[in-house]
């Protein structure tokens, strides 16, 4: 089991920045698959970006690409998603998603454990 703990969401002006960080405990994390996800009110959960277990292999919803930067940092059993440049669209609860299989593709399936989640928005 690997229990996973988002934290760093808030308030923020359009065009600031956050960082979300995902603490993982449990079971050996840096063989794991990861991303983020973000469920805005009344839609879908979708993808926001993932890594893959060495960190060298991203990915990047189209909405945040060149403005959001996913991260590990394996020692620490962390990942990190730094935010730049917010809009008032990436307003949502955001979600933190591990693979014990290592996948980390865009879809919900390729994950088995997630975060509570953490709010963010952005004031326009």
């Amino acid at each position: 089991q690997v229990q996973l703990v988002e934290s760093g969401g808030g308030l923020v002006q359009a065009g600031g920045s956050l960082r979300l960080s995902c603490a993982a405990s449990g079971r050996t994390f840096s063989n794991y698959g990861a991303g983020w996800f973000r469920q805005a009110p009344e839609k879908e959960r979708e993808f926001v970006a993932s890594v893959s277990w060495t960190g060298a292999g991203t990915q990047y919803a189209d909405s945040v690409k060149g403005r959001f930067t996913i991260s590990r940092d394996n020692a620490k059993n962390t990942v990190y998603l730094q935010m730049n440049s917010l809009l008032a669209e990436d307003t949502a609860v955001y979600y933190c998603a591990a693979s014990s299989r290592g996948g980390w593709g865009a879809g919900r399936i390729f994950y088995d454990y997630w975060g509570q989640g953490t709010q963010v928005t952005v004031s326009s």
